[in-house]
């Protein structure tokens, strides 16, 4: 059988999930197919060699070891690793940028500049956001009124600046490479992650498949994740293409078994 290195961390405390319990699951159904070994990224080297297949999965934010990443990236590219995701992308797997130029193209994002000269080209409105570009898992994230914003001399070009969008819920749509697999969303916006599984429209599907043709993924699993707004929009929050977690365990059963089935089937497709 084919040898799959699966990264992962099952010790990350996520608020709200349960990294381990899902990857575990995964792993646990991929090693009826596939020789599964499970890795943290910091001890993967070690092992790359000798997998057919590196598949990259719940490994917590790489702001806890960006030198470890950055060196993981640099193999991949010289000794032609094989990935799942592969490594790509134009979207989170590269930092936020992408959000500015995606609001600057008239994309269908929450607006977004990255300096303070440009907060004119943004809604007028009482709060704001501030995310590090760098970030992830909302750390650094912060809320300031206009004047708050307006005294930040520390924002340069390493800090996101959005409107505070107030928003009916969120909702992510899952993709196992260019194919829809599962929606899910939070009816309660103050409980980002006690979800439930949602019946997407075709324009909601329309507005997700714009996000993952605009990327440049060849074989993997992203995340569009959206806020709709009140008067009935669908507005970007990001595109996680990383190692977005996927909420899979509290899907329906046979939601499980069609992902588990597809994701098979692209693992295989990669190799």
């Amino acid at each position: 059988m084919a040898k799959i290195l699966y990264l992962t961390d099952l010790y990350y405390p996520a608020k709200g999930r349960n990294y381990y319990e899902e990857d575990l699951f995964i792993a646990g159904r991929l090693k009826e197919h596939f020789d599964v070994a499970l890795c943290h990224p910091k001890n993967a080297e070690a092992f790359e060699q000798s997998a057919d297949l590196i598949l990259f999965r719940n490994t917590g934010s790489v702001l806890g070891y960006p030198d470890v990443y950055a060196a993981f990236l640099d193999r991949v590219e010289k000794l032609h690793l094989r990935t799942f995701n592969t490594f790509t992308s134009k979207a989170d797997m590269r930092g936020k940028d992408y959000l500015t130029e995606l609001s600057a193209l008239g994309y269908p994002v929450i607006p977004t500049v990255d300096r303070l000269d440009a907060c004119p080209e943004l809604p007028d409105v009482q709060r704001y956001v501030i995310k590090p570009k760098n970030g992830a898992d909302s750390i650094g994230l912060e809320f300031l009124t206009k004047a708050q914003l307006m005294t930040r001399t520390d924002i340069g070009n390493a800090y996101l600046i959005q409107p505070a969008v107030d928003f009916v819920y969120e909702v992510s749509f899952y993709f196992i490479n260019d194919c829809f697999a599962y929606a899910m969303y939070a009816p309660d916006p103050a409980k980002r992650w006690a979800l439930t599984e949602y019946q997407p429209t075709d324009a909601d599907l329309e507005f997700a498949r714009r996000f993952i043709a605009w990327n440049t993924i060849r074989h993997g699993i992203q995340r569009v994740d959206a806020c709709r707004t009140a008067d009935g929009r669908l507005l970007l929050v990001e595109l996680e293409d990383l190692n977005p977690y996927l909420s899979l365990l509290q899907t329906a059963p046979q939601t499980q078994e069609r992902f588990l089935r597809d994701l098979i089937a692209a693992l295989e497709h990669a190799l």
